[in-house]
């Protein structure tokens, strides 16, 4: 294969608008990663905002279009901060959160409380208390422990808390174990099968202060085919008719949750989102319409599928390691402080050398971030250009998980990050210092 046909297959991994110039530097959004480096310094995550917004259209579009009455919201675990909250308003989905500290940065943000879905397994009893004062929309309820100190609450407010019930269908999407939920073995949710489940909605509907009017359930992530969406979403719908039957359900809301998968690596491949809206929404239409049930508003909660692409890993290259025979090492200023992924799932990523595109790709390597950890390996036996300290490696697909689970392992700061549009880049999120590390110490 070419370095040509084999770089431009690397390259659309990354961000819609991602160039190679003459100069072989990486650009995206209309600026030159290199100078954005000079100013910002590495490492650096960098998010295109026309592929945010263009994940979350394609997301709107490709289900409202076979289902009038979907909403999208947006899983914000993936990654959330303010100027991200914006932009998934202006595009007009919705948030699933699952913290108190992502709803605060929701209303920092002026996010509609009505669009704001709580999820969890254990909320805290504040979490809960800050959710209804701050009138969200939707709670939606994981264990019973929950949904008494749910309506408590709700009562001590004097309001009506509308929920969903979260489900334990018992199907196995086949994901990682660390990222199935949806099995009958899981912390998640009200198990069909035990009857637990049924107790949970009977015990909702008896209540005065919760206002059940939806079902939920999440399979786990990523899930590369469309069957575990239907065989649950028939689990749960004929649930959904017998709740109906024994304690007058209305399945006003149904959520078939996410997990959508993106791809990776240059040999992956995943269905079209419209592949899912087509699996998901004939199922739920036929089904329903078979068991004379009227059709739900259906909640998709897409995370990875929106940010993922939009994000590139930008960092340092400093020592290189030779074992003859063995293997090259070549270390990066960042690794699994801001990226656990590959060390907590195995994840796989590529890598581009960003100032040397280019060259010919002949080394095989392995990058190595700077922790003191073994396992802190980001991507093994890629295939980059002769590399050497001071170059700049640009891993893409960058933008999920990896900055909301990153941490100041060995008292690293965590890096900056920016956002880049029509050949402008701004700053989202300042870089820590050692003061920021620091700053919560009591001496």
């Amino acid at each position: 294969m070419s370095n040509k046909s084999d770089l431009s297959k690397k390259l659309a991994l990354f961000p819609l608008t991602t160039e190679a110039e003459a100069n072989a530097h990486l650009y995206i959004g209309g600026c030159d990663v290199i100078e954005l480096i000079e100013e910002y310094g590495t490492p650096l995550y960098v998010f295109d905002e026309v592929t945010i917004r263009a994940r979350c259209q394609e997301f709107r579009n490709a289900f409202s279009e076979l289902y009038a009455d979907t909403l999208i919201i947006y899983a914000s675990k993936a990654f959330l901060n303010q100027a991200l909250a914006v932009i998934i308003n202006e595009e007009e989905l919705g948030l699933d959160i699952v913290s108190g500290g992502e709803l605060s940065i929701a209303k920092a943000a002026c996010f509609p409380s009505e669009k704001i879905y709580f999820h969890g397994n254990n909320k805290t009893l504040d979490e809960l208390r800050l959710a209804i004062n701050s009138r969200i929309g939707r709670i939606v309820v994981d264990n019973l422990h929950e949904l008494e100190l749910l309506n408590r609450l709700a009562r001590e407010a004097n309001v009506r808390q509308d929920i969903l019930l979260r489900l334990n269908p018992g199907v196995d999407p086949h994901t990682h174990r660390y990222t199935t939920t949806g099995i009958l073995d899981s912390k998640f949710g009200f198990p069909i099968v035990t009857a637990q489940a049924e107790a949970a909605v009977a015990r909702a509907m008896s209540m005065h202060n919760v206002n059940l009017i939806g079902l939920h359930f999440h399979l786990g992530s990523p899930i590369d085919d469309v069957s575990p969406y239907q065989v649950a979403i028939d689990i749960v719908l004929h649930f959904a008719k017998e709740m109906n039957r024994k304690y007058s359900l209305l399945l006003n809301e149904f959520s078939p949750g996410g997990g959508f998968p993106v791809r990776y690596t240059q040999d992956s491949s995943v269905l079209s989102i419209a592949d899912y809206a087509q699996a998901i929404l004939s199922k739920l239409v036929s089904t329903v319409d078979e068991m004379g049930l009227p059709r739900p508003r259906c909640v998709i909660e897409p995370g990875r599928s929106i940010v993922a692409q939009a994000g590139v890993a930008l960092y340092t290259v400093g020592a290189i390691k030779e074992i003859p025979g063995i293997r090259k090492y070549v270390a990066i200023n960042g690794g699994m402080g801001d990226n656990i992924r590959p060390a907590l799932y195995e994840a796989k990523y590529e890598a581009v050398v960003a100032n040397k595109l280019d060259n010919e790709a002949l080394d095989k390597v392995t990058i190595a971030g700077r922790y003191c950890e073994s396992g802190d390996v980001l991507v093994r036996d890629a295939i980059i250009p002769s590399i050497a300290d001071g170059d700049i490696l640009a891993i893409p697909v960058s933008g999920a998980y990896c900055i909301p689970m990153s941490s100041n392992y060995n008292s690293v700061p965590r890096p900056g990050i920016i956002m880049v549009k029509d050949r402008k880049a701004r700053l989202i999120r300042r870089r820590e210092s050692y003061q920021d590390i620091m700053r919560l110490d009591v001496v």
